[in-house]
């Protein structure tokens, strides 16, 4: 099967990266041309059947310490029909529930929560139970004020949906927080639909968790319904996310990437992106920059 070498520079690293693949045209198994999908950004290398894993690790260490992102990949199936993407740290650049803490003035206990289960050293669901039992009696109303001044994109996200969409896949979000925050999300970055947990009110404050709670297990099911609803493999999807719950969404689809992700995540993953912002997913469909749709 042939596979290709994709690098893509983030930051400071795009007046380096053109030097360092001519360097790296030289080393064995790297075989052929290379395609820039993205002048000084993005470039592909074809590698040569059985070297995939001499050169990868070859590059990794020549890489260390360069904020460049790299990922071998197999050359056929690279664009996905179905995008998957967790929410917070991912397509947005907040935790919804340590923002809501923060406005509650319980920030560091609720934040201190949230780490532990993002690392995967806290059972998802109870984690969550425990940060909605402390944030018990927030006032609904004030929870469109978190969501207007303190909730904002990843960058790349609109242009991640939009291209992908273009091209004729679809895109949805699927969090193990709330539909009231998941919903705006959604619509503010384009995507086709959500998933998420509801909260439960009373008196207009919240008062817990709807239950089943969705969390890891119930990422990789909504994954499963998704594809099937088009009729597609597991194999057609791209899901990417970055913390403990989202691993087995990751692990399942074709295409899984840790976004910034906590270290259990990232090691697991097919391919780690920690360098640059979320139009890296199209990089790594093969996409070039003049595919890319205006978002």
């Amino acid at each position: 099967m042939q596979h290709i070498l994709l690098l893509i520079a983030g930051g400071r690293s795009i007046a380096d990266l053109p030097e360092f693949v001519r360097e790296m045209i030289e080393w064995p198994g790297v075989a052929g041309t290379p395609r820039w999908l993205a002048p000084g950004k993005a470039c592909e290398l074809p590698l040569e059947e059985g070297f995939e894993a001499d050169v990868e690790a070859r590059l990794r260490k020549r890489l260390e310490g360069l904020p460049i992102d790299m990922a071998v990949l197999a050359a056929a199936g690279r664009r996905k029909r179905l995008l998957i993407a967790d929410m917070d740290s991912t397509v947005i650049q907040q935790e919804c529930l340590d923002e809501i803490a923060d406005v509650a003035g319980i920030g560091t206990q609720i934040a201190a929560i949230t780490e532990r289960a993002m690392r995967g050293e806290l059972d998802f669901e109870t984690a969550l139970k425990e940060r909605i039992g402390l944030l018990r009696g927030f006032p609904a109303t004030a929870l469109q004020s978190v969501l207007d001044e303190r909730i904002s994109l990843m960058p790349g996200a609109k242009t991640l949906t939009a291209t992908m969409a273009k091209h004729g896949a679809r895109t949805v979000l699927v969090s193990g927080g709330f539909k009231f925050f998941t919903g705006a999300v959604a619509r503010r970055a384009g995507f086709d639909a959500d998933y998420a947990n509801d909260f439960l009110f009373e008196a207009g404050a919240i008062a817990g968790v709807r239950e089943p709670i969705l969390g890891r297990d119930a990422k990789l099911a909504a994954m499963q319904a998704e594809a099937a609803s088009l009729g597609i493999a597991l194999g057609d999807v791209i899901a990417v996310g970055d913390g403990a719950n989202d691993l087995a969404m990751l692990k399942a689809a074709g295409l899984g990437v840790a976004y910034h992700a906590k270290p259990v995540v990232a090691e697991q993953a097919h391919v780690r992106i920690d360098h640059n912002d979320l139009t890296a997913l199209l990089y790594l469909q093969g996409y070039s920059l003049e595919d890319f749709a205006t978002a």
